[in-house]
């Protein structure tokens, strides 16, 4: 009897495992009804895991040992990651600007292509920390005006401060600047997003610059590829309630859209007919 029961255990303990793996992380509770077992049997099992260094218990639930809460990669790590995905979240965010309204796009890949698909969008005044977003209307502006701003190019703030792994500017001085500005729409790429820990990043000061940017801005709109669902970083900068819509792309799973749909007013789905139905300036 007690082989079995050891056996079930490993069973379960596989099980739980691949779905971290595969989800980039799971909750408790979620756990406890696949399973069909107690709460306290889930949780020693995630304590049996992180003890053989297999995953990283969180609040409410489990990560990756390789999404380590301090891991913070650089730009062209992140880069390589879903870039299709990334692409297609754009898009759909692009068609969610209004012309001629004020917006802040953070630091990040997905906010990197997201600004070369706002290059068309006239009238925009942008505010970013984000050296490479920055970047990109620079030299587009260049490209199309022989170093002068064409009728209907974007007016873009960079934000100043020190620089991070991910080419995102932070600290005190990025924070002041954003502090005293006001924008229609912030579009926010993050490390990850969940339930229990709302929005996260590993960087303790790009934390705080996002809290800023949060704070600024009349609607906030976050763009991240299904693989960020449930990854928590080591400091969380804003609650799920303070986020308005969330752009993601197909790769998504049904119990993780259902999830969001319960903690969100909004979700777009890359591809799906709702891209872009309404502007959000």
């Amino acid at each position: 009897m007690g082989d079995n029961q050891n056996l079930l255990a490993e069973q379960r303990r596989a099980l739980i495992l691949d779905e971290v793996r595969r989800r980039g992380g799971v909750r408790v509770n979620e756990l406890t009804r696949r399973l069909r077992v107690s709460d306290m049997t889930v949780r020693r099992d995630l304590d049996v895991l992180a003890r053989q260094g297999a995953l990283e218990k969180v609040h409410g639930g489990a990560v990756p040992v390789a999404e380590a809460s301090t891991h913070e990669p650089g730009f062209e790590a992140k880069s390589s990651l879903e870039p299709s995905a990334k692409e297609d979240i754009a898009r759909a965010a692009a068609a969610m600007a209004a012309p001629g309204s004020a917006l802040a796009l953070s630091g990040g890949t997905t906010t990197f292509a997201l600004a070369r698909h706002l290059l068309d969008v006239p009238g925009l005044t942008v505010v970013t920390n984000s050296v490479r977003v920055a970047d990109v209307f620079h030299s587009a502006q260049r490209t199309r005006g022989e170093g002068f701003p064409a009728p209907g190019a974007a007016t873009v703030v960079l934000t100043g401060g020190v620089r991070t792994p991910s080419d995102s500017l932070v600290g005190p001085v990025a924070d002041a600047a954003i502090r005293s500005l006001h924008f229609d729409v912030l579009f926010l790429g993050v490390h990850g997003i969940s339930v229990e820990a709302g929005l996260s990043t590993p960087n303790l000061a790009e934390a705080e610059t996002n809290r800023q940017l949060v704070r600024s801005a009349r609607r906030v709109v976050v763009v991240a590829d299904h693989t960020k669902w449930g990854t928590v970083g080591l400091s969380s900068f804003a609650a799920l309630s303070e986020v308005d819509t969330l752009v993601t792309d197909g790769g998504i799973s049904p119990e993780a859209r259902a999830e969001i749909t319960e903690q969100l007013p909004g979700l777009v789905v890359a591809g799906e007919p709702a891209d872009g139905a309404e502007h959000v300036g």
